[in-house]
């Protein structure tokens, strides 16, 4: 009998051109020299330096540095703002640790832009109003939605709850800010693979107490 045909692959993402390729370069330089020195102390020649581009060709890609500034904000934020906007309006992921698990895997692909923001925001935020109203108010709103949807009622009076909200914010994000003191003080990189799957079971383990409606059908599952 004749033999059947094989099945074809998928097909392969196609590749990413070179200008592409700079771009990804050029907004991982920025990420890193804005987290270093803040907008006003970076220059666009040391992120040239860095992503191994002459400083003129930047331009090919952003029209100026802010422009640059708010792409490296919008990469790493945009899919954050989005995962919680899903999770706020139930169609995200399945549990809250299924949440806090995305949310410690973004963060972990841009653990610079933590600082970046704390660098800002100690300097006055001027760089960083505008965003503040792009992403940041809109992630803060969606995650409040997140703790009021609960499937039980909240632990704290409404008035605490923007309180709540900005507490866990510091829990998540101050774990990338203090990352390099945290290296110096313990003698361990806290960006390593198993010291953020620590964390990040860590995070699990605080959310379920602190909103312990799932508590229950997560007990019933085998371990």
């Amino acid at each position: 009998m004749p033999l059947s045909a094989p099945t074809p692959a998928p097909a392969a993402a196609p590749p990413r051109r070179p200008g592409e390729r700079t771009a990804d370069r050029i907004l991982d330089a920025a990420e890193a020299v804005f987290a270093e020195r803040g907008f006003a102390g970076a220059a666009l020649r040391d992120v040239a330096d860095r992503a191994g581009v002459r400083a003129p060709s930047l331009y090919n890609h952003f029209e100026s540095k802010a422009s640059l500034y708010a792409a490296v904000l919008e990469r790493a934020l945009g899919p954050l703002l989005r995962l919680l906007a899903e999770a706020a309006a139930g169609r995200g992921p399945r549990d809250s640790r299924a949440l806090v698990a995305e949310v410690m895997a973004l963060l972990a692909r841009h653990p610079n832009l933590p600082r970046l923001v704390a660098q800002e925001t100690l300097a006055g935020g001027r760089r960083l109003t505008p965003m503040l109203q792009r992403w940041i108010a809109p992630a803060f709103a969606r995650a409040r939605e997140l703790v009021e949807g609960g499937k039980a009622p909240p632990r704290f009076p409404a008035d605490q709850l923007p309180h709540l909200v900005l507490a866990m914010y510091h829990v998540v994000v101050g774990y990338f800010t203090t990352a390099e003191l945290y290296a110096q003080v313990a003698g361990e990189d806290a960006l390593s693979e198993g010291a953020l799957a620590r964390q990040t079971r860590f995070l699990q383990q605080l959310v379920s107490l602190l909103f312990p409606d799932e508590a229950p059908r997560e007990a019933a599952e085998p371990r």
